[in-house]
């Protein structure tokens, strides 16, 4: 498999239990205790994907993923407590990709780490050469690149497969689930505050006032639309 992941907690207990069950299933992992030591195995290292508890001693994960984010787009998944809702929205804006609740099951945790994988391949499938434009948005899906009125814009995977779906369905009005399923995955759906973030980072990207979107609009009560 060749797929390295690097797990963060201050608690051994859990750090063993998501090693084994990754070990067993063919994947490298590495573990570290604190924030501060998962910088220092990130910067060393070939990681794939990240693993990282918030509270946690020396640098909470909330900082080491804000670090991160800065010159990667690895994905990265938040571990949290019950009920811990603004630290899950606070953990998105920061740049994580997902988060698991504890306690969690290995079903759970597999179920996680495949879909963030998934999505962090850029494995869209396109034809040779794909252009999609909406107004000043263009999308050339053979070379995952975006432009806003002729301006090259940095989305990280996530991002851009929710932009190119929206895209796609333009004039549509898309129901919340609709889209977490299409782009997050099959083992989504109920994940709301998921796409009040992103679609909340995809407005600071392509809108000329992100505050009042041409583009990206809210469908109160429904979903989103991409207005064409």
């Amino acid at each position: 498999m060749n797929i390295t992941v690097l797990v963060v907690d201050d608690e051994k207990p859990l750090r063993e239990f998501v090693r084994r069950n990754l070990e067993v299933r063919g994947y490298k992992v590495l573990t570290a205790s604190n924030g501060l030591e998962a910088l220092g195995v990130f910067q060393n290292e070939h990681i794939q994907l990240v693993i990282m508890d918030i509270m946690m001693p020396h640098m909470d994960g909330l900082e080491a993923t804000r670090r991160i984010r800065q010159d990667s787009h690895v994905p990265i998944v938040i571990l949290t407590a019950m009920g811990e809702e603004a630290d899950k929205v606070r953990a998105f804006d920061l740049g994580a990709d997902d988060y698991l609740t504890k306690p969690f099951g290995v079903g759970e945790l597999l179920g996680r780490v495949k879909a963030v994988l998934r999505r962090a391949d850029w494995s869209e499938p396109v034809s040779s050469g794909e252009r999609i434009a909406r107004g000043e948005v263009e999308v050339n899906t053979e070379r995952h690149k975006v432009t806003v009125r002729g301006e090259v814009v940095d989305l990280t995977p996530t991002e851009y497969n929710l932009l190119l779906y929206l895209l796609k369905n333009a004039g549509k009005t898309l129901p919340h689930r609709v889209i977490l399923q299409q782009v997050w995955g099959a083992e989504y759906g109920d994940e709301a505050e998921y796409l009040r973030v992103y679609v909340g980072k995809l407005r600071q990207k392509i809108e000329a006032d992100p505050m009042k979107p041409e583009y990206l609009l809210t469908e109160h009560g429904i979903g989103y639309r991409f207005e064409a």
